[in-house]
């Protein structure tokens, strides 16, 4: 199957001619490292997606290995060339909601996140549509002694409003994904599934791959 899963937020598209990149940050089964290694001796473009700049979402080493590969290209949102101080020269494109990036490859649509920076759909030349959510999900936190609920500026109320709102907006474009790598928290608890289950009465899914499984920092 072209769609890798790499670890924790990271896949990994491939094609004969490129490769697609969502979210990488650690790669502790070199999953990613073979398919790197094929794609340099292949001659492939390679495109790394930074949907927000959360640690767990961006590898520092990206810049620096595509200002080293013209054939290596830099996707990133917005918040991540401000946070993570990116040269404004060297991103292919910078994502942000509404941003429609055209490459010889793909088409690449941001959205909005319940979170920081985006979330993405890419539409392959052949029409397969891939969603990667980044950090856009219903972050329903319903244990108020739960540590990372008080990363959670707003109400439970609100937070399901931006979430289904999200969903709508990349609803009037794509009711259909055959790809949908969507965050699955063990965090949320009995919530976990909650946006994973929304997002599939909203949008016709082909296939649910999970991600985002917050492992103790450990395994990382």
């Amino acid at each position: 199957m072209p769609l890798s899963y790499i670890h924790h937020s990271c896949f990994a598209y491939s094609d004969p001619s490129f490769l697609i990149v969502y979210d990488y940050w650690r790669d502790p089964k070199r999953r990613l490292q073979a398919l790197l290694d094929e794609a340099l001796d292949q001659k492939k473009e390679v495109y790394f997606v930074i949907s927000h700049f959360h640690e767990d979402h961006f590898n520092t080493d990206i810049p620096e290995w595509c200002r080293q590969r013209p054939q290596w290209h830099l996707l990133p949102s917005y918040d991540t060339v401000r946070r993570r101080r990116i040269d404004k020269n060297l991103p292919l494109a910078v994502l942000r909601f509404g941003e429609v990036v055209e490459t010889p490859h793909f088409t690449l649509h941001a959205y909005h996140s319940t979170d920081v920076g985006v979330s993405t759909v890419t539409v392959l030349h052949d029409g397969t549509t891939l969603y990667h959510a980044g950090d856009n999900n219903n972050w329903y936190f319903t244990d108020e002694d739960n540590p990372d609920a008080d990363r959670v500026k707003v109400s439970l109320d609100q937070m399901e409003k931006l979430f289904l709102s999200t969903l709508r907006d990349i609803r009037k474009d794509f009711p259909h994904i055959d790809h949908a790598m969507l965050p699955v928290d063990p965090r949320l608890e009995q919530e976990m599934l909650r946006g994973p289950f929304q997002f599939l009465k909203a949008i016709n899914v082909g296939r649910l791959h999970p991600m985002h499984f917050c492992l103790p920092q450990e395994e990382y």
